[in-house]
């Protein structure tokens, strides 16, 4: 084996461990994130009947009036909506987002066993909040998901034109309206609190509590990323001729997306352009249409 060959191989090692320990690193901290979010529900928020929006809120109240265990509510609820974003996100959310949901039911059942922090409600609202927000948002910013209300939103949004946002928040609005009748309306608005806590913490934690984001891609290879965004995410880009003031000539690509899809569309570009420049920002307001795929068909809509 000459010198050549050998380097080529080292490098491949190299290569693959780098991989491997990014992996790690990946799945370390969504092990993270589901425990600071188990803790913040069981330690915080359950004691004083608080709720958090979506399927965790929905199982949090099942458990008071059944008290069947919150960890095995949050696991078998989310199942359907887990398969639901395979087919919305693709197969690799399936293997985060499944590890990030199991991990957090099963850090629920060992945080069940413990000693509550609190029962003072301010306290459980503010540090409940804070801590779901951390948690929350590092599973997200590593690809991972804990409620599968969002991939239902997606789905809706890609077949029925309907926000994002509007229909996640249209969910939470039913869920705090049902704990009202059910628990008091105190409770209500303690839950929203939280809930509106929790959004900021995330806010701050993931770069972007927004669901609309509009990527800037500056790249020499502008029609093969364009081709792979649209088809790996289903979604269009525009794509523009720039110049650099040093590097010259540049394809500078405009796409539109929501923030689950940020980390996918991060990677799916390192991997073909490792040099290409991204900017990622926050989209307050969208007018007029856009255009992504749906099936084999292309679907117009307004996020």
């Amino acid at each position: 084996m000459d010198m050549t060959e050998q380097t080529i191989m080292n490098g491949e090692s190299v290569s693959r461990l780098r991989i491997f320990f990014k992996y790690l690193w990946e799945y370390f901290m969504l092990t993270l994130g589901a425990a600071i979010a188990a803790i913040a529900i069981e330690e915080f928020l359950v004691p004083c009947t608080i709720l958090d929006g979506g399927l965790v809120g929905i199982s949090i109240m099942i458990n008071h009036l059944t008290k069947i265990r919150l960890s095995i509510l949050t696991l078998v609820l989310n199942i359907p909506f887990l398969l639901v974003g395979v087919k919305v996100l693709g197969k690799k959310f399936l293997f985060k987002a499944g590890y990030s949901m199991l991990v957090f039911s099963a850090f629920l059942e060992v945080f069940a066993s413990l000693e509550n922090m609190t029962e003072e409600y301010l306290l459980a609202v503010c540090f409940g909040g804070m801590l779901l927000g951390i948690g929350v948002g590092l599973v997200i910013s590593f690809g991972g998901c804990l409620d599968g209300t969002e991939t239902v939103a997606i789905l809706l949004n890609r077949k029925f034109d309907l926000p994002v946002g509007r229909t996640v928040l249209i969910f939470n609005v039913l869920i705090y309206t049902a704990a009202g009748f059910l628990f008091g309306f105190d409770i209500a608005m303690y839950s929203l609190l939280t809930y509106y806590i929790t959004s900021k913490v995330l806010d701050f934690v993931d770069n972007g509590m927004d669901q609309a984001k509009a990527a800037m891609i500056i790249t020499n290879g502008g029609k093969k990323i364009a081709d792979m965004i649209y088809r790996e995410m289903g979604r269009t880009v525009t794509i523009m001729e720039g110049e650099g003031l040093i590097s010259g000539k540049k394809d500078v690509l405009y796409c539109v997306l929501n923030r689950l899809e940020v980390y996918e569309l991060k990677k799916l570009i390192k991997s073909a352009d490792a040099s290409a420049f991204i900017a990622i920002n926050e989209v307050s307001e969208i007018i007029g249409n856009h255009i992504k795929k749906k099936g084999k068909r292309e679907l117009t809509f307004n996020e």
